[in-house]
């Protein structure tokens, strides 16, 4: 068993990673309409991961006997002024996501909740992977989406990301 703001806390998690997984949807969604289709890939793919971010957090509940709420999802922004805008925005929606695992993490440390504060562990360095990731994204639109032919070619570097699926086993 849990203890039961950490149990609610982690509730609360697989929604934002769900929800995460809607607004990278979204994301790609809106780069497939402007035909940047490797744009639109790198973000399906990111959409993917949430979603299996989820599901482990879901998967901690259950493994530890207590229950999943989930929550209906908020309907994700779906105009954007540029292409950049959700570049921006999914860099600040990270650092929210990082932010609200670091809170999970301060509390099971307080609770000294070790099997969560180790569970996290996976979590807290992956957060720093994906905003560097999304930070980078952001810096090498800055520098080569501006002009025609460099938007093409970071548009086809983009394209090359595969899916490969996140499991507890890499945790």
């Amino acid at each position: 068993m849990l203890n039961e703001k950490i149990t609610k806390m982690i509730n609360e998690q697989i929604n934002k990673e769900f929800f995460s997984s809607y607004l990278y949807l979204a994301f790609s969604c809106y780069y497939a309409s402007k035909n940047l289709t490797g744009f639109a890939n790198w973000y399906n793919v990111q959409a993917q991961e949430e979603k299996d971010h989820a599901m482990i957090f879901l998967n901690y509940l259950l493994d530890n006997g207590e229950e999943v709420e989930l929550e209906s999802l908020e309907k994700p922004e779906g105009r954007y002024s540029d292409f950049e805008a959700p570049l921006l925005a999914g860099l600040d929606h990270e650092r929210f996501i990082t932010a609200s695992i670091n809170d999970i993490y301060a509390e099971a440390l307080a609770q000294k909740d070790f099997r969560t504060v180790q569970f996290l562990d996976w979590f807290v360095k992956e957060q720093g992977e994906e905003e560097k990731n999304a930070d980078e994204l952001i810096q090498n639109f800055r520098l080569f989406g501006t002009d025609g032919k460099g938007l093409f070619m970071l548009d086809r570097e983009l394209g090359a990301r595969t899916y490969t699926a996140t499991t507890i086993d890499m945790i």
